[in-house]
């Protein structure tokens, strides 16, 4: 009886929560939440895809593809970024390939590839945190 009520609560803290974050991050912790955000996606394709939820899996991977391509992808600076920037793009668009075959074909595998590839990227952004903040001081 309850237990909706419940989830509404959860989700709207976590929705809280979640624009607190973005309205007070720097530009740094705004892509590493992105990254986050997209690996959530991606893993909960997995569990729907794992519990045939048909609709649930291609929610999670519309979403997924979304923060990559309108939140990563656009978030690349291609003149300042060179090579790198471009390397990233044609990456972030494999990505979003990958995960419709994984929509399309069931594909765990596929979904696994991304998964990776997003933690990769996320652990490398993370790394350089200090770095950032020491060249904007």
């Amino acid at each position: 009886m309850f237990g909706g009520f419940q989830q509404n609560r959860a989700a709207a803290y976590a929705k809280v929560s979640v624009e607190t974050g973005v309205n007070t991050a720097d530009p740094h912790r705004l892509i590493l939440m992105l990254f986050d955000g997209a690996l959530l996606q991606v893993r909960t394709a997995g569990i729907a895809m794992q519990s045939k939820d048909i609709p649930g899996k291609g929610m999670a991977v519309s979403k997924a593809i979304e923060i990559i391509i309108n939140g990563l992808k656009v978030s690349l600076d291609m003149n300042a970024g060179g090579e790198l920037a471009e390397r990233l793009a044609a990456l972030y668009d494999y990505m979003s390939e990958r995960l419709l075959y994984a929509n399309l074909h069931n594909s765990q595998p596929a979904l696994d590839e991304v998964a990776g590839l997003l933690a990769t990227l996320r652990e490398a952004w993370a790394g350089i945190a200090g770095q950032v903040k020491t060249a904007a001081a």
